[in-house]
């Protein structure tokens, strides 16, 4: 029997749900890691929605070090387009999506290995323990919160599937990387004396210190970048201003300003 284009289209149709969202240290997508597990400090909390809000559905994740997380790149556009440009080839060299991590997919997926921190439960939905300031989802409750670190998901993004990870089955040291075989180089990143007393005064300043080091060390700048321009990001509650600057020949990022937002 002949299977027409009509009945693939049936097939290959699918309605997926979000199951919870992400509080983020990241409000906003600029200086997001392009890869996960490149800013170790970076938390996040995953909210699980109405109807999987449940601790039975979380039962024995806790004796796992690391999760994936499928997500929705819902604030990439819609469109897409067969050949890409990464950042890490200069943004000048183009190849296929599908060997790419681009966020413009067709259909938008995401992978990320988080690690899990701690599992927060309660019988009614309550606030997390140690909300993520700035925040969206900052006065969230749920009833099942699972606690995250060195994530690369925005605020508010939607987690679609949970699962745990393991090492003997996923890793492989000897695979081929392809145009990225290695992590990329770290950028110096230096601190103005009104940014150390910025971060002094806040309440979370020593990891948020960490934090912008190692955003930073990654220099999200985009790959035509003016090296003139003073950039910003947002991260948790504040607004870090930086710009390059040049010594005895090395470009590194200083940090001039660290605001509330």
């Amino acid at each position: 029997m002949k299977t027409s284009a009509t009945d693939f289209e049936a097939i290959d149709a699918f309605s997926l749900s979000a199951i919870g969202h992400v509080s983020s240290d990241y409000p906003d997508k600029f200086g997001i890691p392009r890869q996960p597990g490149l800013a170790p400090t970076a938390r996040a909390i995953v909210y699980l929605d109405s109807a999987f809000d449940d601790p039975q559905t979380v039962e024995g994740l806790d004796t796992f070090s690391h999760l994936w997380l499928t997500f929705v790149f819902d604030r990439s556009p819609t469109r897409w387009s067969p050949r890409v440009r990464p950042p890490r080839l200069g943004g000048n060299r183009r190849i296929g999506v599908f060997a790419s991590r681009s966020t413009h997919r067709p259909n938008r997926l995401g992978l990320s290995l988080v690690e899990l921190v701690n599992i927060e439960s309660s019988p009614r939905p309550t606030p997390a323990a140690l909300p993520i300031a700035g925040s969206r989802l900052e006065k969230h409750r749920s009833r099942v919160k699972l606690h995250l670190r060195g994530h690369d998901l925005s605020d508010a993004t939607p987690i679609l599937d949970i699962k745990p990870y393991l090492p003997w089955a996923e890793s492989r040291p000897e695979a081929r990387a392809g145009f990225a075989p290695a992590a990329p180089p770290a950028c110096p990143v230096s601190f103005s004396a009104d940014a150390v007393r910025a971060l002094a005064e806040h309440p979370d300043g020593q990891t948020l210190t960490r934090l912008i080091g190692e955003v930073l060390t990654q220099d999200p700048r985009p790959a035509y970048h003016d090296t003139s321009r003073e950039y910003g990001i947002f991260l948790r509650d504040v607004n870090v201003r930086f710009r390059a600057v040049e010594r005895d020949g090395e470009t590194e990022l200083m940090v001039e300003a660290v605001e509330r937002r």
